[in-house]
């Protein structure tokens, strides 16, 4: 189905599920003639998950850390999000008591102590969240939402413009040898976006295992190939090749 067909199935907006897409949270397969985004079924139970992650207050950083781990589990992620609403739920209840306790103290029909108004007030830590970090996360999250989060709405969305942007330009370099000076001096360019956009230090050892994670892994590989076909092999060899030379420079 488009993208307008699924906004009106899951009440998820164009503009937030074009959003998704940009990030490389949720790629829907391209429709060869005319690029439109196209959403299988598959697509849709991946964005049932973002949105029960959503609901339990992960950010989207999280929450494509998660998806893009190798050895995320599906089952896992309903438990925990189910266990995770349940303890909402029940915080919801504790607040609503404390409401109704409170208009009743204010119609002079109770009496509360200074600590009972707060009753279910403030937020805890969510247990479920550093489940879901043990599971299937790393530092790496904290360090890329400390980053955006310190970036307007605007400014981030400039950021991920900015990253789509780049891999147009690398797409259109895909049929040249991946260590000629012009691939080299886009990948160079690259390792510095990487770096400078999104609060992780990557090693040159790193970012080429990061090149080896385009192809060893289908969501990865999906969502660069939608710029050019191939496109995630000819990354990972680029900037293989680009951080082994750079050790022999050093």
């Amino acid at each position: 189905m488009n993208t307008r067909e699924a906004a009106g199935i899951t009440g998820v907006s164009v503009r937030t599920l074009q959003h998704y897409d940009k990030i490389g949270l949720l790629c829907p397969n391209r429709d060869p003639d005319n690029g439109y985004r196209n959403y299988s079924d598959e697509n849709l139970d991946q964005l049932q998950q973002i949105l029960f992650f959503r609901e339990c207050g992960f950010s989207l950083a999280e929450i494509k850390v998660f998806l893009a781990n190798p050895g995320f589990d599906r089952e896992k992620a309903f438990v925990l999000q189910r266990d995770c609403l349940l303890q909402e739920r029940e915080r919801i209840n504790i607040m609503l008591k404390t409401l109704d306790r409170t208009i009743k103290t204010w119609k002079g029909d109770k009496t509360m102590t200074q600590s009972e108004k707060f009753y279910g007030l403030g937020k805890q830590n969510n247990p479920y969240e550093e489940e879901a970090r043990r599971l299937w996360g790393n530092e790496a999250v904290d360090k890329s939402n400390e980053k955006l989060g310190s970036l307007t709405e605007e400014e981030q969305n400039q950021v991920f413009e900015n990253m789509d942007q780049m891999f147009r330009e690398l797409a259109k370099l895909c049929r040249k040898p991946p260590e000629s000076e012009a691939v080299q001096a886009a990948i160079n360019n690259m390792f510095r976006f990487f770096n400078e956009n999104f609060g992780v230090t990557y090693s040159l050892e790193a970012f080429a295992g990061l090149g080896q994670l385009y192809i060893s892994d289908s969501r990865f590989t999906q969502n660069i190939d939608q710029y050019a076909q191939g496109l995630s092999v000819f990354l990972s060899e680029a900037m293989a090749y680009y951080a082994e030379s750079r050790k022999t420079i050093k």
